[in-house]
């Protein structure tokens, strides 16, 4: 039985038909925020009420905490320099972990309050550093401390990479969450997880036009059918691969469902490793997988 369902004659060119989609690791409360380094071919992930990172080793497969406490990190990746950026829910802050281990934090506030609980994070090529801040991680204890929102707004801003002045970009969504450029950053995808919170708002990915450090109006991407988008990626073709209830979909750039990879669990975020970068990591909600695909990552 192959591990996957194409909707779109063109799905058939970007998935391998006997590569079997691995479950590496179980254990996790809510696995999140999957970021791969290529220079020592691991990966970290978060697992956010357990308050830890968890590192997987490509070379031997093996798993071990590669920090706790965490601060119940969320999203993570890495930037121009090799370096971890996180969000970490419980801190309210974006940080990057230097090369000699030391954290260093890029925003904790906006316009004189603090931030809600940033959640996922993108670096763009001109070294800014753009990040959404729903306020999951102040609704309960779970995945951080119950508080009230000081900005009382869920957004998204950017970080700009020499000045660290922190602006405002997105607020337009009801709790934006997982965000990526489209290969040539011409485009942000930003996923809107508002139906947690607003009965019956549809469950939604837009984009939205980048213009240096501006963006434009907001467009209709993708409607998931059942279930929340999270996090997602692009493809060096454009294509984006998002976590979509207890699945991963794959979108063409026109926003046609190419095809569908049932996980069999809540899927929340994805990223590409690997040395030829086409291993497609994959949180599910108490798990780490993977399957090798016929497609590279965007960058």
């Amino acid at each position: 039985m192959l591990p996957y369902v194409a909707h779109d004659p063109r799905f058939s060119r970007l998935v391998i038909g006997h590569a079997n989609l691995e479950r590496l690791f179980s254990g996790c409360r809510w696995a999140e925020g999957p970021a791969y380094f290529a220079a020592g071919r691991y990966l970290i992930w978060s697992d956010i009420p357990n308050n830890r990172m968890m590192r997987f080793d490509e070379t031997d497969a093996s798993v071990s905490v590669f920090r706790s406490p965490s601060f119940n990190s969320n999203g993570n990746t890495v930037d121009r320099e090799g370096r971890l950026v996180s969000c970490e829910h419980f801190m309210r802050r974006v940080t990057r972990t230097e090369h000699d281990g030391s954290i260093t934090v890029l925003a904790d506030q906006f316009d004189g309050h603090r931030l809600n609980s940033p959640n996922d994070v993108v670096v763009k090529s001109d070294g800014s550093i753009w990040f959404s801040d729903p306020t999951y991680g102040i609704d309960s204890d779970y995945e951080g401390q119950q508080s009230k929102s000081e900005i009382g707004a869920s957004n998204v801003y950017r970080i700009d990479g020499v000045t660290g002045k922190v602006s405002l970009l997105v607020s337009d969504r009801v709790k934006p969450n997982g965000l990526a450029f489209s290969p040539d950053e011409k485009l942000l995808y930003v996923a809107d997880t508002g139906a947690t919170h607003v009965d019956g708002l549809p469950a939604t990915i837009w984009t939205y036009g980048v213009d240096g450090e501006a963006v434009g109006a907001a467009s209709l991407f993708a409607t998931c059918p059942e279930g929340l988008y999270d996090g997602f990626r692009c493809d060096s073709l454009g294509n984006v691969w998002t976590s979509a209830g207890r699945s991963v979909f794959c979108y063409a750039p026109d926003g046609t469902h190419l095809g569908t990879i049932p996980i069999g669990e809540i899927v929340a975020n994805v990223c590409f490793g690997g040395p030829r970068r086409n291993r497609l990591y994959i949180c599910g909600q108490t798990s780490l997988y993977s399957i090798y695909l016929n497609t590279r990552a965007a960058v």
